[in-house]
C-alpha cells in the first residue's frame, strides 16, 4: 500500500510531550525560563540589546536538548507509521520527534540545533548542539542567530502546516494547550467530520467535537493507539 493510500493522521505537538524528556517548558518551576523573561532571551529586540545574553540562553537549551532523550510518546508517533501517513506539526524546538523515529516533521517555532543569518533568511545552517557565539558568521559575513521563531516574529511555516492540516483524516492534539496563537489556530483548519483527539492532562482549550483523553503525552498516546489498532 502506498503512502498515499494510507490514512493520513496529522499531530500537532508542544511543549507537553518534550516535558516528560526533561526540557522545560514555559510554564515551569525551576525550569530554564524561571530564570528569565521571555522578553530578554526571545524576541528580536532582546538579541538586538543584549546578543551574549541571548546566545547564551540558547546554548544553554542546546546543552539540555543534547542531554535528552526521545520517550514513550515520541517514539509511539514513530510506531504509528508502520500503519498510517503520519506528519508532525509542532511548535517545539528541539529535535526528539526525529530522534524518536518520525520521518515527517514541520517545525512551526524553527529548531534549536540550526542557524541563520540576521540579515538573511536563507540559507539555513545546521549546527547540531554546538555553542553559538558574537563573531560566528554566515557565508555572506553576518551574524549567525538561532533558528527560531521569537515572539513577535512571523512564522513562516505556519501557511504549509495550514495545508497539512486541510488534508488530515484524523487529527490527533498531543501536550499542546492551543492556548498559543496563531499555531493554536491550526486546529480551525481541520475539515468538517474530521475526527480530533485531544492528549493533554490539565484543561486545555475546548475543541467541538474532539475526544478528550486526560493524560500524560506518554500514557495518554498508548491509549489513543491502543483503541485505533
Amino acid at each position: 500500500m502506498s503512502d498515499r493510500s494510507k490514512e493520513h493522521i496529522v499531530v500537532l505537538t508542544g511543549a507537553g510531550i518534550s516535558a516528560e524528556s526533561g526540557l522545560s517548558t514555559f510554564r515551569d518551576n525551576g525550569g530554564l525560563w524561571e530564570e528569565y523573561s521571555v522578553y530578554d532571551v526571545a524576541t528580536p529586540e532582546a538579541f538586538e540589546r543584549d546578543p551574549e545574553l541571548v546566545l547564551r540562553f540558547y546554548n544553554m537549551r542546546r546543552r539540555q536538548l543534547k542531554d535528552a532523550q526521545p520517550n514513550d510518546a515520541h517514539r509511539l508517533l514513530a510506531e504509528l507509521e508502520d500503519r498510517f501517513r503520519v506528519t508532525v506539526v509542532t511548535q517545539n524546538v528541539d529535535d526528539l520527534h526525529e530522534r524518536g523515529g518520525s520521518s515527517n516533521v514541520l517545525h512551526l517555532h524553527g529548531e534549536l540545533t540550526k542557524a541563520r543569518s540576521v540579515v538573511y533568511p536563507e540559507p539555513i545552517y545546521d549546527i547540531g548542539y554546538r555553542e553559538l557565539h558574537i563573531g560566528d558568521l554566515c557565508d555572506r559575513g553576518t551574524q549567525l542567530r538561532p533558528h527560531v521563531v521569537w515572539f513577535g516574529e512571523e512564522v513562516p511555516m505556519l501557511a504549509a502546516a495550514a495545508d497539512v492540516v486541510s488534508t488530515a483524516d484524523r487529527l490527533l492534539i498531543v501536550g499542546t494547550s492551543l492556548q498559543v496563537y496563531p499555531a493554536a489556530g491550526l486546529v480551525h483548519e481541520v475539515n468538517p467530520g474530521v475526527p480530533i483527539t485531544v492528549i493533554d492532562p490539565g484543561e486545555p482549550a475546548s475543541v467541538s467535537g474532539a475526544e478528550v483523553i486526560r493524560l500524560g503525552a506518554s500514557e495518554g498516546l498508548r491509549e489513543f493507539v491502543s483503541s485505533l489498532l
